[in-house]
């Protein structure tokens, strides 16, 4: 059964061990590479959605953690009505559910409990499966960043930054 909780500091390194399993064995997928992500930035930004301006959810399946994502309010006053999304499921769990469970839990929650206006992200071109999960869940492309991310190999990928406009209350 698959539950959700919020993320806690102790949850920092497990976070940080899941994306960069992610990163060595999907290259491409994050923009980072295995020794960029560092356990002090998953605890930065859990502490940092303490004061309920986001949100950061763990998806968990019998206990055992299958992703995680958060929404975090922009840091200056005229653009924090928008919130970012950052999200991953966990290696061998993909195709089963979680990406678009955690990501409606987490739109619930916007839409209910914050005073955000807008969700934005961005996506790897190439990322076929996310691109169609935001796009069913209401994203809609706003722009396209050429290149801007270059593979170890020196391929080059593109960025799409989608958004979702939340109900007002």
């Amino acid at each position: 059964m698959r539950t959700f909780r919020d993320a806690t500091p102790a949850d920092a390194a497990m976070l940080c061990d899941a994306e960069r399993d992610v990163v060595r064995q999907y290259d491409g997928l994050l923009v980072s590479e295995p020794d960029e992500v560092f356990e002090a930035l998953f605890l930065q930004r859990i502490r940092m959605l303490v004061d309920g301006r986001g949100k950061y959810l763990i998806a968990q399946v019998d206990g055992l953690p299958v992703g995680h994502a958060c929404l975090w309010p922009m840091p200056l006053r005229r653009i924090a009505h928008v919130l970012r999304l950052d999200m991953c499921v966990h290696v061998g769990h993909w195709g089963q559910g979680h990406g678009e469970a955690l990501l409606r839990a987490l739109l619930d929650w916007a839409a209910r409990e914050s005073s955000a206006r807008k969700v934005e992200l961005l996506v790897r071109s190439e990322n076929a499966p996310a691109v169609a999960l935001y796009r069913k869940l209401g994203f809609a492309e706003e722009g396209r960043l050429r290149e801007r991310v270059r593979l170890p190999g020196g391929r080059f990928v593109d960025d799409i930054s989608m958004a979702l406009m939340l109900p007002q209350r």
